[in-house]
């Protein structure tokens, strides 16, 4: 009965390894998910770090506590010690929790630095959250885009997962860097990947940004982790990491249904377009500066001109115009002396 065992289990195996991975929680899993990515295998390992620390501390008091009840029960201890200081005691109980935290703190900034640095990309796409859908956009390869709905259950078809399949996966190949700009469009989402170790929140008006880099070939579920309405548990996120080849022929497929020309093709086309040699354009002699005409008169000489002119005819106008003061003519003399 062994060897039919451990052969099914092996077979059971194999198969396991050939179908498709699966980023998911699993029933009766302990522990986080299979890490893919290398922030994710950092975080595992940050964790098991902390957990082995908080273990030993649990022990270690656990002991000093059923210690102390037995040592100074009173069966045991009938008169009580009065003391009420240890200076050695004190500086060990103070000193050790300071080393404990240094020892926490030193792995823990590292890895949160190593989180948001921000990595030469491979790619770029952007996530928008909304009401209660996600939106990718990939700008890098022509900027087209599309939206991501959770799968109804009249929807559902042979592999696909209640309330985690959706009707169009976000793309990326294998063994790349993906640098990930999110934001929101109506109210704070969070974008998360467990497997990728991505938790972001998307927040309108805003754009933030993460990265991760999958070196396994599989399907990754997420969901929406920050309260956003009514539809907030009906917001799943499915990341599926192809090989390259796959992914250029996918976003080649995306660009052929949203009418986008590569840029790699229009610069072909352009190289591959004939051009005929045009024949040099012939040379332009220089215009000489023609001579003025012997009868045209300079311009300032007609300007003195006009204004003598003007001032040979300024006592006719006088003339004219009533308003212009004239001199007392001698009749008028006579009459003022008598006046007076």
């Amino acid at each position: 009965l062994l060897f039919p065992a451990i052969a099914s289990w092996l077979a059971l195996a194999a198969a396991a390894q050939a179908a498709p991975y699966l980023g998911m929680a699993h029933p009766w899993q302990l522990g986080f998910q299979t890490p893919v990515t290398p922030v994710m295998k950092q975080l595992y390992g940050m964790h098991d770090f902390l957990l082995i620390i908080i273990t030993a501390i649990t022990i270690l008091v656990l002991l000093l506590m059923t210690f102390i009840c037995i040592r100074f029960h009173r069966r045991h201890n009938p008169v009580p010690s009065k003391t009420t200081h240890n200076t050695r005691l004190e500086i060990i109980w103070t000193a050790i929790p300071i080393l404990i935290l240094v020892a926490i703190a030193i792995p823990s900034l590292r890895l949160h630095y190593y989180m948001e640095r921000h990595e030469e990309a491979d790619l770029t796409v952007k996530v928008t959250g909304l009401q209660w859908y996600w939106h990718y956009d990939y700008p890098d390869h022509g900027g087209f885009g599309f939206d991501s709905y959770i799968k109804k259950d009249a929807d559902l078809k042979t592999g696909d997962i209640r309330q985690l399949a959706v009707d169009n996966m976000m793309v990326v190949p294998v063994d790349s860097t993906v640098r990930v700009l999110i934001t929101g469009a109506d109210v704070i989402h969070s974008w998360a990947v467990p497997a990728f170790g991505v938790k972001r929140d998307a927040v309108p008006g805003k754009l933030n940004e993460t990265w991760f880099k999958a070196d396994r070939i599989g399907t990754f579920y997420g969901q929406c982790s920050q309260l956003c309405g009514v539809g907030h548990g009906f917001m799943p996120i499915a990341v599926n990491v192809v090989s390259k080849e796959d992914f250029n022929a996918w976003v080649k497929q995306k660009q052929g249904e949203s009418g986008i020309v590569p840029a790699v093709q229009t610069q072909m086309n352009q190289a591959l377009k004939p051009t005929t040699p045009s024949a040099p354009a012939a040379a332009t002699p220089l215009a000489k500066p023609e001579a003025p005409a012997k009868n045209e008169t300079p311009q300032i000489e007609r300007e003195e001109k006009n204004s003598q002119e003007k001032g040979e005819g300024k006592p006719a106008d006088d003339a004219k115009n009533p308003e212009t003061p004239q001199d007392d003519s001698d009749e008028d003399k006579p009459a003022d002396d008598q006046h007076q």
